[in-house]
């Protein structure tokens, strides 16, 4: 936020915490400790800054070692294995998402985003890989797109007219039989039907084996190309995260009308004032960390360990190299898993 930063996202808020993405997500209902959620809302709304929850669900992807996992339809897949949620079970989500839309708002954040993307519960839904169902929430892309547009709509409802309610979503699953470009438009033109006040558009799963955004693209933003067409189908602000690596690229985005605003990750781990740097002319790029290896998830649990060192005011001192970051997050999961045993063995998760 002091960094000029416009909005600041938290990634895989959960509603419900049998449905975890890791087991240091952060849960935001009834019982959630109010006064360190008010700390952090007040740290990071300084400045005209916003900070919203993204609200999640990881469905077919929730985290086996405290969870039992379901998605849209039963899948028993190399890597994968999950039941199919009831009629039921997809009917309680609209409820389920708003009122954890309606803590977010009363804690005070300044508006929520809806994760419909990178393979969570409703990005599942949306694709065809995942969504099997033959009901009104499987079939063809309106279909599959209800239970978000349901969502959407209970949200709305809870929260008021003004209240600001994003979404992610995929411009594909980089799968195949995935979600494509060509169903992704198709679901920007049913968003734009809608009282939603931000579409972010990314892109990739986390389902295991997946190649990652970044395989085979080139070396500027990725699905940019995809962001122009989506942006001739709405009127509702457009966002693209995803590869912006420097102030020249982002710029480049705005300038040439193809989106309305960027989304930074690693770039912004590197150096939170960021958006500082880059609104000045002589711009500032970071420079990114060179790894000898690659292994599945590694990159990530570098960058992982390093926003923690941020959260600690450490950063200055950070100095892992990929190895121990790696290890070091991985034995921090395990703790977290007896700490999300303990603290939610009353909803039946294993």
């Amino acid at each position: 936020a002091q960094g000029g930063t416009a909005v600041s996202f938290i990634g895989e808020v959960q509603g419900d915490p049998r449905f975890p993405e890791k087991p240091g997500n952060l849960v935001l209902a009834e019982h959630t400790d109010k006064e360190m959620i008010g700390s952090l809302v007040r740290r990071a709304t300084i400045d005209d800054a916003h900070l919203w929850p993204q609200l999640g669900h990881a469905g077919a992807l929730s985290y086996a070692p405290i969870s039992q996992p379901k998605g849209p339809s039963a899948l028993d897949m190399e890597g994968l294995q999950c039941a199919g949620m009831s009629i039921d079970e997809i009917q309680d989500l609209p409820s389920m998402y708003a009122r954890t839309a309606i803590h977010a708002k009363t804690a005070g954040f300044s508006g929520v985003l809806i994760h419909a993307g990178h393979g969570f519960l409703l990005s599942q839904f949306l694709s065809p890989l995942f969504n099997r169902r033959t009901d009104v929430y499987g079939g063809s892309v309106k279909a599959r797109c209800r239970i978000v547009l349901e969502v959407i709509s209970e949200i709305r409802r809870a929260v008021g007219p003004s209240f600001p309610v994003g979404i992610r979503i995929n411009a594909t699953d980089k799968l195949e039989g995935r979600l494509t470009e060509v169903d992704a438009l198709q679901v920007v033109r049913l968003l734009d039907q809608t009282s939603i006040d931000l579409i972010d558009v990314s892109g990739g799963t986390y389902f295991p084996g997946a190649k990652a955004s970044s395989d085979g693209a080139s070396r500027g933003p990725y699905f940019l190309d995809f962001a122009r067409c989506a942006k001739g189908l709405t009127k509702v602000p457009l966002m693209l995260t995803g590869g912006f690596k420097t102030r020249a690229q982002a710029a480049d985005g705005v300038a040439s009308g193809a989106v309305d605003m960027v989304g930074l990750a690693r770039v912004m781990v590197l150096n939170p004032r960021l958006a500082e740097a880059w609104l000045s002319e002589e711009g500032g790029d970071p420079e990114f960390p060179k790894f000898d290896s690659n292994p599945p998830g590694g990159i990530t649990a570098w960058y992982t360990m390093r926003l923690t060192a941020l959260g600690e005011d450490q950063e200055d001192a950070f100095s892992l190299d990929l190895p121990t970051a790696i290890r070091v997050y991985e034995d921090r999961d395990t703790q977290r898993c007896i700490k999300w045993r303990e603290k939610f063995s009353h909803l039946n998760t294993q």
